[in-house]
């Protein structure tokens, strides 16, 4: 018998590990907890007064409300009740005569672990970086039919500690780095710069963005790791001569140097007389030669004479980044490709 009740336990003990419900929860900021839930019948405790009073009169009068409603809890603890995602709102807590004691905002998170998380395409959250300055830029777009706001945004290095210094504004510390984050007004993106990164040195630590998404008291996370040098995208090339035989160009003005340090690729693609060009078409897509060239200084290449419109580009030589935008010449009046750029180039 005594191994039968032994037995009994240990698998109610297994189950009520397995089903604990919320299995976390985590402060978003002052007054507002999130509680990461599995979607089972659950319960979490809320305390009114936390110190400064004595045990004898802690919770003597005390009543609560839930979205401005009284509710039967009564006493110092009153348990939000958890059911799929049920629980979530705002709790007070007021004195015998009805003034407000304390106040907490819930929220719910579901649990990655437990429920099926309903994704967004994989590149939901863009980052890029013009160089190696330690300066990014990250941005999002939410499908239209999810209405919410962006409640909390990180940016940060596995060993940092962040804190909002202001509405929109981050700062983030560790011994061997100093970042700070700005938001913009409709917080639909952040730059980021790390002001102790150090561009000749190689990345040990990557950084992760994350940005949390609210709506209705419900919180999503979702978020990105990288290295600045997966997301190093340059500018635009700058395309100084441009004749029937040849084309010269430099560097974009907001990439690093020494340049033979950072040395860019550039490839350069020709429009010739085999396609038809019009004021609807890229000729950068749809070029029939492409050359590619390694250069620091003296960047230029000689064209084919049927050549009708070229296009530049460039990305970082010594990484598997992305290429710039192409930077586009009609050579018919040897003048950029004004015409291209309304229609979406």
């Amino acid at each position: 018998i005594y191994k039968m009740m032994l037995f009994f336990l240990n698998l109610w003990s297994i189950f009520h590990l397995a089903s604990q419900n919320p299995t976390h929860y985590w402060t978003l900021k002052p007054n507002v907890l999130v509680l990461v839930v599995t979607g089972e019948v659950g319960r979490h405790p809320l305390s009114c007064l936390h110190s400064g009073i004595s045990t004898e009169d802690k919770g003597r009068g005390i009543f609560w409300r839930k979205d401005g409603v009284k509710v039967e809890s009564m006493g110092n603890t009153h348990f939000v009740e958890l059911r799929e995602s049920f629980g979530r709102g705002n709790y007070s807590c007021h004195s015998e005569d009805g003034a407000l004691l304390n106040h907490t905002e819930v929220l719910i998170q579901e649990d990655d672990t437990q429920r099926k998380k309903i994704l967004l395409p994989e590149d939901y959250l863009k980052c890029s970086a013009v160089n190696y300055s330690g300066e990014f830029h990250c941005s999002w777009k939410w499908h239209p039919s999810r209405v919410g706001k962006v409640a909390l945004i990180k940016a940060l290095r596995p060993d940092l500690h962040c804190t909002e210094v202001s509405d929109g504004q981050w700062t983030c510390l560790s011994s061997w780095s100093n970042m700070s984050c700005s938001v913009d007004v409709g917080r639909q993106s952040i730059t980021c710069l790390d002001a102790l990164h150090c561009p000749y040195a190689e990345e040990t630590q990557f950084i992760r963005i994350s940005v949390y998404l609210s709506n209705d008291f419900l919180v999503e996370n979702y978020s990105k790791h990288f290295y600045l040098s997966e997301i190093v995208t340059p500018d635009k090339v700058q395309i100084s001569k441009v004749n029937k035989t040849t084309i010269e160009w430099t560097y974009p003005s907001s990439w690093a140097s020494p340049y033979s340090y950072f040395p860019l690729t550039f490839q350069i693609a020709q429009f010739t007389e085999k396609g038809k060009v019009s004021c609807m078409m890229d000729p950068c897509s749809h070029s029939v030669y492409t050359k590619t060239v390694n250069c620091v200084d003296n960047c230029r290449c000689k064209l084919k004479g049927s050549t009708k419109a070229v296009c530049v580009r460039a990305k970082d030589a010594l990484s598997n980044a992305k290429w710039s935008e192409w930077s586009p010449v009609r050579l018919r009046s040897v003048i950029p490709l004004l015409l291209w750029a309304w229609s979406g180039f």
